[in-house]
């Protein structure tokens, strides 16, 4: 098991890693939508689901690997309102590339986020 740092992100707020490989796996934690430079998140919902895409592209750039690696994603948003927004950006950055992938509408985000994603992938 090889724990995953990537240094563009802000360091863990908890007790967990960026990201965790073993085998041929890399399991991503939740990403929220912090940009690396700055303490706040970006305004809406389409703005945040880009933003923490980015931060999962960051954490699989430090293993070695792109978004074309992905192979499941989950996607926690706060209102299920939001989803259509949020799977037009996630379908505009990930192309043709189709990995298995879960919305999940649920309850309030650590520190008032709208969404948050982590994912697994395969390298």
């Amino acid at each position: 098991m090889k724990l995953i740092t990537a240094e563009k992100l802000p360091a863990p707020g908890g007790h967990y890693s960026h990201g965790v490989m073993t085998g041929k796996l890399l399991f991503i934690s939740g990403q929220l939508p912090f940009p690396p430079d700055a303490q706040e998140f970006p305004d809406g919902i389409e703005a945040q689901a880009i933003q923490a895409m980015a931060n999962v592209e960051a954490v699989l750039q430090a293993a070695g690997a792109s978004l074309s690696h992905l192979v499941s994603v989950q996607i926690y948003i706060v209102d299920v309102a939001d989803w259509p927004t949020v799977n037009l950006a996630y379908s505009t950055l990930m192309g043709p590339h189709r990995p298995t992938r879960v919305i999940i509408p649920c309850g309030p985000l650590h520190h008032g986020a709208l969404v948050e994603i982590s994912a697994v992938a395969e390298i």
